[in-house]
């Protein structure tokens, strides 16, 4: 059985119908309403956090945000730390089982050498 690909996208204030496919008419986001229609879309999760930082590591961590170290937002200088490195992520897991991963855009979850 071949392992499916998939990717997982995470925004910042958007809300659940704010996409053409979930019903918005004042965007039109044909690329992603693709995505949605030949893909899975899970509807259903709600943000550990009303904030950003702890939000993506619950998402990344699959913990609460005070079991993985965040539990408020972060701020964005160099020395800032978060997410400490030594937390098994979902990225880690997905490499024990031969995926690659990537990840793109804001990460906003510790720029000290010791989160990253």
């Amino acid at each position: 059985m071949t392992k499916p690909n998939f990717i997982i996208f995470l925004t910042d204030d958007q809300g659940y119908g704010d996409l053409s496919c979930m019903g918005a008419t004042d965007f039109r986001t044909p690329h992603l309403d693709r995505l949605a229609k030949e893909g899975a879309r899970f509807t259903s999760w709600y943000s550990n956090s009303p904030v950003c930082s702890p939000s993506r590591a619950a998402l990344l961590t699959g913990r609460y945000p005070g079991n993985a170290g965040v539990r408020s937002i972060l701020a964005g200088h160099r020395t800032a730390t978060g997410l400490p490195q030594s937390t098994p992520t979902l990225a880690t897991a997905l490499k024990s089982l031969g995926y690659q991963t990537y990840m793109t855009g804001k990460w906003h979850l510790g720029l000290a050498d010791g989160s990253r």
